[in-house]
């Protein structure tokens, strides 16, 4: 099953989701149409704006699904901004924003500071799954690694790429800063061990795409929606050296977790969503927002991401 053979997946948790729908307080999760009866409801209702925050590498693909919403919800404004997951996070517990975007979950730290700031509990909703792809030059001909091949990278080990089979040639780390959910993602599951003092440590995830595609040598990492762009490449991982190496731009190597650098994406709440934000988060586990997220170069949610969302959808 390739990108294009992704209705199966997309069909069942859409089923699924549906299940989340019924019973809730919250508008029709997708766009609606713009007959005379629906502009009429659309005018009963009241206007709101939404702010959301956090994960640059959600950044582009909320912007997205946002857009869509907006189109067919007129009365509802929505700004989007990145900043990095800890970003997003911290503006939540602040009471600055309504949604944050998060490459990875809450810490309990986190959650009790939401909790003692704000009175309420943190619900988190998983709207999309994300492959963490290694990304090299187009024009090196490494085209597989291990995840310890990678740690060993960028914990300094392994300086020059003729050590994993490739050219002699100095490897450049390329990585994101502290605040980014990536950054913690990447070296809780990979690196398993400080950075390398080394690595250059860049804003946003299109710079490292950037860095790595003018830099012959360079390595990063990037969400998956970034891993096609011009000038870089996804490098195939394996687990370990027994293990096959898997492609991460290949639908069913991400959803099956075969391929070992897979993540959920999600969004935190403050308490337990209503109105306009519970309307938007159902728009996005929908069957049209799964085909936008598709469309974003990510990948549908799983039937566990389902039944973790109903904490906060049902």
């Amino acid at each position: 099953m390739n990108r294009t053979r992704w209705l199966t997946v997309l069909g069942i948790s859409f089923l699924l989701s549906l299940l989340l729908v019924t019973g809730c307080g919250g508008q029709a999760s997708e766009p609606q149409n713009n007959d005379a009866n629906g502009e009429e409801e659309e005018a009963a209702q009241e206007s709101a704006s939404i702010m959301i925050a956090g994960s640059d590498s959600e950044v582009n693909l909320v912007t997205r699904l946002v857009e869509e919403y907006m189109n067919a919800n007129s009365h509802v404004v929505i700004a989007v901004t990145g900043g990095g997951s800890g970003v997003g996070i911290s503006s939540l517990i602040d009471g600055d924003i309504d949604i944050a975007n998060s490459s990875r979950p809450m810490k309990e730290a986190e959650e009790a500071d939401l909790k003692a700031n704000q009175g309420q509990d943190a619900h988190a909703v998983r709207f999309a799954v994300d492959g963490v792809a290694v990304v090299v030059n187009k024009e090196n001909p490494v085209a597989e690694l291990t995840v310890d091949q990678i740690g060993a990278i960028y914990r300094g080990e392994i300086t020059n790429w003729s050590e994993v089979g490739g050219e002699n040639l100095d490897i450049t780390l390329y990585g994101r800063q502290s605040t980014s959910g990536t950054y913690v993602f990447f070296m809780e599951k990979v690196v398993q061990a400080d950075y390398s003092p080394e690595m250059r440590n860049l804003a946003g995830t299109s710079d490292i795409v950037e860095a790595v595609t003018n830099d012959l040598g360079g390595i990063g990492y990037a969400a998956i929606g970034y891993a096609t762009k011009e000038g870089i490449k996804a490098v195939k991982v394996a687990a370990d050296e027994a293990s096959e190496a898997f492609d991460p731009t290949i639908l069913e190597n991400v959803t099956s977790g075969d391929y070992p650098l897979t993540r959920p994406l999600y969004q935190f709440v403050i308490g337990k969503p209503s109105g306009a934000i519970l309307d938007f988060l159902l728009f996005e586990v929908s069957e049209v927002g799964q085909q936008l997220v598709l469309e974003e170069g990510f990948y549908p949610i799983t039937n566990a991401d389902v039944d973790f969302n109903k904490k906060a959808l049902q």
